[in-house]
């Protein structure tokens, strides 16, 4: 089955070279570098590496604090991070510099990835989340190269797909020494879709061992001080096509029962800022962009943050934050990061992707579920009008995060027990 799989990725190849020089027209970032995705690099790269992959942003934040360690404890190790999109790219750029090489994950095409794995000698491979490639996979196997995949979540609709290709799956997931799920729900699903039972264990979720310095949570409360003196400041962050439009509708309505409300709003992907800035004008709102630097006025209406890297400071400016990719059926995002900046957090009805979080973070009453649109607004001006419980959102909010954290100790101990078992390969 792997042929058919390596045949038909390389028939489609062409198009997928094509789509990422279309994306490129509106993102440049998707045509820089575009060879490394085929194995081609322009420098020299560190050998021996531990090679972390992340696709994107999400995976990449729950990764920093496992590398920090890792540097810590082993200072002249390399590190390679392989990342999907040039956010994460960027993101990995910012939070970790120079301190570790970067390029984009290879296609998982045989020669592409023996090309890869020749350049950079990885001493292991840890996988972010749910990635599996079936020829990656095989020749790390092949290697010897210790493959681990951590901080692994499956929804029941990716488990279905991967039954119907487990002829593809089942041999690819043999050559991975430990997967380490987030829930006993991820586990019982990697089992189901091929892996072996002794080579999965639940070690909890890496997300909730998020380090907000507390410089950074300083500088959001000076933002609030200072740029946003005066004003109510409801950030809508990481928000999808479809999303954006109703709160945007809202606004006016909103305006009238909160005089000094802000609607600051994040689009997930920074392509869309400019169409963001252009749907808000179209709803009669007064609009001023971070990345022009502008002051803001009481007739402001919309704060765009059409900048990157900034989201949990902006969280720690908000007096409560609307995490998007929940109202839309998307799949929500990572609320973790506003409970840790101390904001009370509301999100929609479409929380697949963080199923078991927002299971229990309602269950802690730690915050605020939106089943449509008319539940947010009226949601909204409770917690307006409440400050008590906003408050207690907020401190529930941390006693969550601290005792469901500790995934990043297990993580660590399980990569030095299982990962270092040649410790001549490391630096």
């Amino acid at each position: 089955m792997r042929f058919f799989y390596t045949s038909l990725f390389c028939l489609l190849l062409p198009f997928v070279l094509l789509r990422l020089y279309w994306r490129g027209i509106k993102q440049a970032a998707y045509r820089a570098r575009w060879q490394e995705r085929l194995g081609f690099f322009t420098q020299s790269y560190p050998e021996h590496c531990i090679w972390f992959h992340a696709v994107s942003v999400g995976e990449a934040e729950a990764a920093f604090p496992l590398i920090k360690r890792l540097q810590q404890r082993y200072p002249d190790q390399p590190i390679l991070v392989t990342t999907t999109t040039p956010t994460g790219a960027a993101r990995v750029a910012e939070v970790l510099g120079d301190s570790v090489s970067h390029v984009y994950f290879p296609y998982d095409i045989p020669w592409v990835v023996c090309r890869f794995l020749s350049v950079f000698k990885p001493v292991m491979l840890v996988v972010m989340e749910k990635e599996i490639w079936p020829n990656l996979f095989r020749q790390c196997g092949q290697r010897q190269i210790p493959l681990f995949i951590i901080n692994a979540r499956l929804s029941a609709r990716s488990a279905k797909s991967y039954r119907w290709i487990k002829g593809l799956v089942k041999p690819a997931l043999e050559n991975v020494q430990m997967i380490l799920a987030q829930t006993e729900d991820d586990r019982l699903r990697f089992i189901d879709i091929g892996a072996a039972s002794d080579k999965v264990q639940v070690s909890g979720n890496l997300k909730f061992d998020i380090e907000l310095p507390q410089q950074l949570i300083e500088q959001g409360k000076a933002l609030k001080g200072d740029l946003f003196s005066g004003r109510f400041v409801w950030i809508i962050a990481s928000t999808h096509p479809g999303e954006e439009a109703v709160f945007l509708a809202q606004y006016a309505d909103l305006k009238r029962h909160i005089p000094e409300l802000l609607l600051v709003i994040v689009p997930r992907h920074p392509e869309r800022f400019d169409s963001v800035h252009q749907l808000a004008l179209q709803y009669g709102l007064q609009v001023e962009r971070r990345s022009r630097q502008a002051s803001i006025s009481s007739a402001t209406d919309v704060y765009l943050a059409d900048t990157m890297g900034e989201l949990k400071m902006l969280y720690a400016a908000a007096d409560v934050a609307f995490v998007g990719g929940s109202l839309v059926p998307v799949g929500g995002h990572n609320i973790l990061e506003a409970l840790a900046a101390g904001t009370p957090v509301m999100f929609g009805p479409h929380m697949v992707n963080f199923k078991e979080i927002a299971r229990q973070v309602l269950q802690d009453g730690a915050a605020v579920q939106c089943q449509n649109k008319e539940d947010v607004a009226g949601r909204l001006l409770i917690l307006y009008q409440e400050p008590a419980l906003r408050q207690a959102l907020v401190e529930k909010g941390h006693r969550f995060i601290r005792k469901n954290q500790g995934a990043l100790d297990k993580t660590l101990a399980m990569l030095e027990n299982q990962g270092f078992t040649q410790p001549e390969r490391l630096k």
